[in-house]
């Protein structure tokens, strides 16, 4: 990604809040935390990717007189002497310490996970400046990964229902979501923050950025599979051949192959192709083949899509009692699927019998874009500020949104005698551990994690 000018990457009214602050102003602390939502907690993710890719960058004299041009002509004040200073008295790179909860953790709503306060008292000004980079650096891969986790956990409870086995878990929801996120970055990032949960993907760029910030030599896995295109090229006529092509080309022992079946009429596809000239290729080609039925409704289209495979191809009754397809043929429904509407399809394969065993689930928009801020109220805000020497506390506690009522002064998360996640002052911790550990100071990385721990973190714990 070309680099950007990292005095730029703001608010526009950041840029005269130097001039805001009381006199005598020399250390601002701040926090991040979820105030709300549908999940309970957050998985802490993104911060090792934005300090590798953003603050280990010194700013530099062009990026200096570039922000005072744009700025000036944007009707703004320009802290050129701020920036000067951070140019000449720590090389262009931020004096900011910021300490944070291991990334992968799970963090309860209303428990602070993340702090920042400037290293400089000439910069106190410094801590609030990086919020509007900090805040969306951070919300979209703790949502996406947030919200990837809970269907994990959806999709092992009908598991733990309905199969003999969590086996098949890690690759039971596919990544289908770069067409549809707003950037390459946008699926870097939320591509990669799905894997911290899941293995499947076919966003090549969450890949890529799992590598670069995390050091996954291979985050996630793919298979060769149909799209409509492919499959109508050979015309209606022909549509059969265009399914064994896909067989020819693709299948095998102990390899997988999805082939796109609905482009004309997915009930003839079933019944009259897959369960006509081609049934017994399937049975016998060694591997798994995977039919994506791709529209309709999709809670009617995955249970009688495999009402007609298992008449076909049969099933056996598993120990719970429900029904699985041979191991050479299974679904993928990829059509609209959400986090709401995942546990509406199993629920109703449940109901007749199906295990959960037999469908794969790929997501795309609901995944990686129609997600916001406010689905946790993600928010940082100031806690504590040092004038003159002596800390003082910053909150906010409107009466027309309590909601929006802020924590007070230096904080620290500790686990209390329940076993919880608690927020506490600073200066209550004594003896306790404190979960926020330095991970960044004055331009350096001090602590660094790689996927695999990051995973594990995670982990569903039942």
């Amino acid at each position: 990604m070309t680099r950007q000018n990292p005095i730029l990457n703001v608010d526009s009214y950041k840029a005269s809040h130097y001039l805001q602050y009381p006199p005598g102003a020399e250390h601002v602390s701040s926090y991040v935390e979820c105030r709300g939502g549908e999940f309970r907690e957050a998985v802490f993710f993104g911060l090792q990717a934005f300090m590798r890719q953003y603050l280990q960058t010194p700013i530099r004299k062009r990026d200096i007189d570039e922000a005072e041009e744009m700025l000036h002509a944007h009707g703004l004040p320009f802290h050129r002497a701020g920036w000067e200073h951070i140019l000449a008295a720590h090389g262009g790179l931020l004096p900011l310490e910021i300490s944070a909860v291991p990334e992968g953790t799970l963090v309860p709503l209303h428990n602070v996970m993340l702090q920042v306060v400037n290293t400089c008292p000439a910069c106190f000004w410094l801590t609030s400046y990086i919020e509007t980079a900090m805040v969306r650096a951070l919300w979209y891969p703790m949502t996406v990964a947030t919200q990837s986790r809970a269907i994990k956990k959806t999709v092992a409870r009908y598991l733990d229902e309905t199969a003999d086995s969590r086996d098949s878990l890690p690759l039971k929801l596919h990544d289908f979501g770069a067409r549809g996120a707003s950037s390459l970055e946008s699926a870097m990032i939320g591509g990669m923050a799905h894997l911290v949960n899941f293995r499947g993907t076919d966003t090549v760029s969450g890949l890529v950025a799992a590598r670069r910030f995390y050091d996954a030599d291979m985050a996630g896995f793919s298979i060769p599979a149909a799209e409509h295109s492919t499959m109508t090229a050979w015309g209606r006529e022909r549509e059969a051949d265009a399914y064994a092509n896909m067989l020819d080309q693709f299948a095998g022992p102990d390899r997988m192959v999805a082939v796109v079946s609905d482009s004309y009429d997915l009930w003839h596809a079933i019944d009259n192709i897959w369960g006509g000239p081609l049934r017994q290729r399937v049975i016998d080609n060694g591997g798994t083949l995977v039919v994506r039925p791709d529209s309709g409704d999709p809670v009617k289209i995955v249970t009688e899509s495999l009402e007609r495979l298992m008449k076909i191809f049969g099933a056996t009754e598993n120990s719970k009692g429900y029904r699985v397809l041979p191991d050479f043929i299974r679904i993928i429904q990829g059509d609209g699927v959400s986090r709401h509407s995942i546990p509406e399809i199993l629920q109703a394969m449940k109901e007749r019998k199906q295990s959960a065993d037999n469908i794969t689930f790929g997501m795309g928009g609901e995944l990686l874009q129609k997600l916001d801020r406010d689905i946790m109220s993600f928010a940082m805000k100031a806690s504590a500020i040092r004038i003159d020497g002596q800390w003082r506390d910053v909150y906010k506690d409107p009466v027309t949104g309590p909601e929006k009522k802020s924590k007070r002064g230096r904080l620290a998360l500790v686990e209390n005698r329940r076993g919880e996640m608690e927020t506490i002052r600073l200066e209550e911790l004594g003896q306790r551990e404190n979960l926020l550990l330095p991970v960044y100071r004055d331009g350096r990385i001090l602590v660094e994690t790689d996927f695999d721990r990051v995973r594990a973190r995670a982990e569903l714990t039942q």
